[in-house]
This record gives C-alpha cells, structure tokens and sequence, in this order.
C-alpha cells in the first residue's frame, strides 16, 4: 500500500508544489507547464540568475531555498527523478538577468544531461549559461565510480554561498569559478538505520538489518557500499568525522558544518549529534565559524543523518552572512 497520505492518483508533486507555492505566495511563484517555481524578488544588484533543480523527496532542496539572497528559480523532478529539460529551460528563461545564467546540478547522470541539454538551447537563444557541479559524498570518491562522487548535503552551502556572491554583482565566468571552488571545498558522508518508504509499495525501499547501519547511504535512497555493524553513537560520529577531515583538501581551519536529517530523524537526535560533533572538530583542531542543523536535504522518510564540512576561507565569510529571505532558510542582515 502507498503512503498513508498522498493523493489518490499517487503522485505527490503536482499537488504538493500547488501547495507549496500558495504556503509561501509572498515568496515564490509557480508555473504549471512545463513545472518550476520562481522567486518573486531578487537583489537589485544580481546580474545573474540562480537556476537548481533536481528530484522531488529532498524538501526543502531545491525549492525551499528560493527567493532573494539564494535561488531565482528551481525545476522540479518527480520524486527521485531528474526535471524534465524543458522545465529547466524555462526556468532558466524566466529567471535569466543581464549577465546570464547559473544552472547549480548535482553530480547525478539524468540532471547533468537534462541540464546540458537546457543550456545549449540557451546558447542558441544568446543567454550566457555556465554550471557548477556539486559533487561532495565522499561515499563515492573512489576511481570505480564512473561519475564520480554524487552530490548531496552541500548543496545548500554551495547555494547560500552563491546566492551571497551574485547579489555582490559578480559575472557569470565569477561565480562558476567560485562555485566550482566551493564544490570542492566541501565533503559530505551519510549513514542511515532505516530506507525511505517506497511511493508505489509503502514499505521499506530495502531491509536493513536493526544491528546494522547503512554506512554511506545516497540522497534518492541509493543502499551504501557497506552496511557496518551498528556503533555507539560517539564512536559513529568520530568515524565520519575521521573521514570526512581526511577526504577534505587542504586549506583554512574554519568550517561550515551542516548537520542534516534524511527525513525521520528528529530535531533532539540532530542537536546531539550537533553537539558531537562541534566536541570531536574542536579535538582536531578544526574551528566552527557556522552551522546549520536540520532536515535540508532528505531522502523522503529515510531514518538517518548526513554531516557537511565545507572550508571557509575568509573572503567567503561574507558571503555566507549575507541576507537571504527563502522559505526555508532566513539569514537576517546584520
């Protein structure tokens, strides 16, 4: 049996983005067909658009974070799928300035071909269009993986971090470099006790057994590598910590954290594991200069958390402070 409580034809993005959309109608617009969602005010001086996308089932990414200081328009998939490119295309049209167009992709193969294909026909139009690849789930950093590492929690860094960039009236070839900088700056790893409920059966995308933990677990549900018998808490956290502080590249000491939940873990699990983790950086000598804790990317209800490191160097710093009014995410101006 399906989810309790989708509508009865079964598929929840249609009515969820109706929905989404008249919940936050001072914030953000939506356009039925071909489906995406714009922002309805941006800063008066961005010359580039922000354009994401991706999957349904990761709420709040992408559309949570649209509005002025982050996206100016998102096109959304169906639930663990890549948008349409026609629905990048016109988003992009729509949210294109004098300087062109950001298309921010995670490293899956259907959004990087879905957004390739959108943006050679914004070419032919005469828009200017680059990319940043957001590829930072150490879980496959590894020369097997054929794609290469998938992109997940540090979205929304590389987002907010963008966002703060193109409202201080960067060029387009400026914030693709940037964001190609803060990409790589970041490291993202995932575990999980539980799989997301599956849309069409209403159980358990896969089994797991309740001693172990899925170690590495992806976005769209994706088993790990490896499951691992199940650890104290402590010693799962120093664990990731020990990899992720290994996988990421040299460069400042200050980080941004983001301590995310796959969908069902609850915000008291989410402080502690916060908590863990600003003790065992401060062990290794790694300085906090901000955090986010909370569900921003999830995997549907998927029982598990996700911790982001990204290296802050300190010309960055502004522009992750900068305001930004979105659904989701609020940083007031200081």
């Amino acid at each position: 049996m399906p989810l309790p409580f989708l509508p009865s034809d079964g598929d929840p993005v249609p009515s969820a983005l109706r929905g989404f959309a008249r919940a936050h109608a001072d914030l953000v617009e939506l356009h039925d067909s071909p489906a995406y969602v714009v922002a309805k005010q941006r800063h008066p001086d961005r010359r580039v658009g922000l354009v994401s996308g991706g999957g349904s089932g990761h709420e709040p990414l992408h559309g949570g974070f649209l509005g002025r200081g982050m996206l100016d328009a998102v096109a959304p998939g169906k639930v663990f799928a890549s948008p349409h490119n026609r629905q990048v295309l016109e988003a992009s049209r729509r949210a294109a300035g004098p300087g062109g167009v950001l298309h921010i992709v995670k490293n899956y193969t259907g959004d990087r071909i879905n957004f390739g294909i959108a943006a050679e026909r914004l070419r032919l139009e005469g828009i200017e269009v680059r990319r940043v690849l957001v590829d930072d789930d150490l879980a496959t950093d590894s020369s097997e993986t054929a794609t290469g590492r998938r992109g997940t929690g540090a979205t929304v860094v590389v987002e907010k971090l963008l966002g703060g960039a193109a409202d201080s009236g960067l060029g387009v070839d400026e914030l693709a470099f940037l964001g190609a900088e803060f990409a790589a700056a970041s490291r993202s790893l995932a575990v999980a006790s539980r799989a997301q409920t599956s849309t069409h059966t209403g159980r358990p995308a896969f089994a797991l057994d309740p001693e172990e933990l899925e170690y590495g677990v992806g976005i769209h549900g994706e088993r790990a590598q490896k499951s691992i018998g199940r650890p104290p808490t402590e010693q799962l956290v120093e664990r990731m910590l020990d990899e992720l502080a290994a996988g990421l590249p040299a460069g400042p000491d200050d980080l941004v954290v983001v301590v995310n939940g796959l969908g069902s873990t609850t915000l008291l699990e989410l402080y502690g594991l916060h908590d863990l983790v600003l003790d065992g950086l401060a062990r290794r000598g790694l300085r906090v200069s901000d955090a986010l804790v909370g569900t921003y990317v999830p995997a549907m209800d998927m029982a598990g958390f996700s911790l982001t490191l990204t290296r802050m160097r300190p010309e960055w710093l502004g522009f992750w402070a900068a305001p930004a009014v979105t659904p989701a995410l609020t940083v007031r101006e200081k």
